[in-house]
């Protein structure tokens, strides 16, 4: 099982990427037999199979930038035909750059040309034939009992019967008491009671059994639980599975003892500094990179509205110190006059040019100086003004927690989830967060920047 910081990436996620990267080969491969079928072939030995490397490296990043490998979207022909034509677009024009400055790993056009809707027929008939036939060659889906009715089975059971992509399927639900048979709490309901589970086990032929007491105390069927532990049946806590599929720790009925016991949360020297040199390298880069662009937007900040073109603002930082933090000015400049409050979706507070820079994120650009400065991390938790870190931990439970690293530019919960403006979104970030800091790791800071990119080429989640 593949993870990514701790998140299983989806078996069929994994079968796309390899099977599409033997097509795109098997592509190539056909498209230069054709275009040297009566000639002599210029393509033998290592060469080729470094030229058909890049060819397949570059579409499978397009594929990714263009969301094809979310399976959802074979679900709609029409998108899969206009994504897949974006995506082969994409990898043209990203070839060509890369001729034009290695022009002796070009394929050449004649062999472009046959390889491009070869290619865009393989693909494209593949994923119809995955679809219709429901990727007949997978394990069927691994039967899953939710023994207890407490709050984080159901948003598990909800998560899983949003996800096929997982290929788990919830049996149902035990209730404690023996009570309210037949009730649908999502979708399948209550089958049976806490004292039926070995038995519904050996009926239902269930290979995971998750547990999600409301109350575990005097209820946990130990006894049960261990007979079919030894039998082979997975058991595990519900916390603990939402967790590896969802990418966030649900804080519905979280105890603390789960996160002092749980693996994770480590924050070696090593890991530290290496993330910082990746910060600073990463910041100087970005700054060199991005001048010219920070001034066009700072000329077009003063030609709307004046003044200042800088945004400077109190924000809470590593160990819950305050700090200030720059962004071009994006919102009028008696935005918050009232006092602060989130952005929301129309906010009239919002300039033209700030909406524009908001939405790819152009206004975040100064931010890299905070980097250099020692105060931002590149990736990690957004951090939040002083008021609402006030007001967010008297109401969420392990709020706290997310300022034991550095804040960051970006993060987990800024590519998973959209921008929030209530509590309730406030939550759903803090669990995101909570999982990254557990999970706090080069690789996983190097998937959130990878996913970054194409979050602000598609313009998700702005406000």
């Amino acid at each position: 099982m593949l993870k990514i910081g701790g998140q299983r990436v989806p078996t069929k996620t994994l079968v796309l990427l390899a099977s599409e990267s033997l097509l795109i080969v098997l592509g190539l491969a056909l498209a230069t037999a054709i275009r040297f079928a009566s000639s002599r072939w210029e393509y033998a030995g290592g060469h080729t199979i470094a030229r058909f490397l890049v060819v397949a490296l570059m579409c499978a990043f397009a594929l990714y930038y263009n969301d094809l490998y979310d399976v959802e979207i074979m679900k709609s022909r029409g998108r899969l035909l206009i994504g897949l034509l974006q995506a082969l677009g994409v990898t043209c024009i990203g070839l060509a750059l890369i001729y034009y400055m290695a022009p002796g790993i070009s394929l050449g056009r004649g062999i472009a040309a046959l390889a491009v809707p070869t290619i865009m027929t393989f693909i494209f008939a593949w994923r119809v034939l995955l679809d219709s036939k429901g990727f007949f060659f997978l394990r069927s889906p691994e039967r899953v009992l939710i023994v207890g009715t407490g709050p984080t089975g159901i948003t598990l059971t909800r998560e899983i019967c949003s996800r096929p992509d997982l290929n788990l399927k919830v049996l149902g639900f035990l209730d404690e008491k023996g009570e309210n048979i037949g009730m649908s709490l999502v979708n399948p309901g209550i089958i049976g009671g806490l004292s039926e589970l070995e038995a519904m086990v050996r009926e239902k032929n269930i290979d995971r059994v998750v547990l999600s007491l409301k109350e575990q105390r005097g209820r946990m069927p130990y006894r049960e639980l261990l007979r079919l532990k030894f039998a082979g049946v997975k058991v595990e806590d519900a916390h603990t599975v939402f967790e590896r599929i969802s990418g966030r720790i649900a804080l519905e009925k979280l105890s603390p003892s789960w996160l002092i016991f749980n693996d994770g949360f480590r924050k070696n020297r090593f890991l530290l500094a290496a993330k910082r040199g990746m910060d600073i390298a990463a910041a100087v880069v970005a700054i060199t990179l991005t001048l010219p662009i920070m001034a066009l937007v700072a000329a077009a900040i003063l030609i709307e509205s004046g003044r200042p073109v800088l945004f400077r603002q109190k924000r809470v930082g590593l160990h819950g110190e305050p700090f200030e933090i720059f962004k071009f000015r994006s919102m009028r400049q008696d935005a918050e006059k009232g006092g602060p409050s989130w952005a929301t979706d129309g906010d009239n507070r919002i300039t033209r040019v700030g909406a524009f820079i908001r939405k790819y994120r152009l206004d975040e650009l100064p931010q890299f100086f905070n980097i250099l400065h020692g105060t931002m991390s590149l990736v990690g938790p957004r951090p939040e003004q002083p008021y609402f870190c006030e007001m967010l931990d008297s109401q969420l439970d392990f709020f706290s927690q997310r300022h034991t690293v550095r804040p960051g530019v970006t993060g987990w919960a800024q590519i998973k989830y959209q921008y929030g403006s209530t509590v309730e979104d406030a939550k759903r970030k803090l669990e995101l967060d909570l999982f990254y800091i557990k999970h706090l790791s080069i690789s996983l800071d190097v998937a959130i920047i990878f996913e970054t990119v194409k979050v602000i080429l598609l313009g998700k989640g702005a406000k």
